[in-house]
């Protein structure tokens, strides 16, 4: 398994976090582990989005849901999360 990759284990974690994969209304979002795992090579190699490997899906939705779930701070309630599991403090400075 690639180092880049969420585990199940870690996945199931991250799920509780995150938006309903499938909306009342509306189109199903893709996969978000798929998505997470987009995100996290493109973090990893420092590619741009443009370049992200296909096995992660269409660079435009992985992009779209890392600023839509920036704006919607999902990334920092994510952090907020797993800072007492990793054994970090951390406090954010004002907006």
């Amino acid at each position: 398994m690639s180092r880049d990759i969420l585990t199940d284990q870690q996945w199931e974690k991250l799920l509780l976090l995150l938006a309903l994969q499938k909306p009342r209304t509306g189109r199903p979002n893709n996969d978000h582990h798929q998505v997470i795992n987009g995100i996290l090579w493109i973090l990893r190699t420092d590619a741009s989005w443009r370049d992200l490997a296909q096995e992660f899906g269409s660079w435009k939705t992985v992009s779209s849901r890392f600023y839509r779930w920036q704006k919607a701070d999902i990334w920092e309630k994510i952090w907020e999360y797993l800072q007492p599991i990793c054994g970090y403090s951390f406090r954010r400075s004002s907006k």
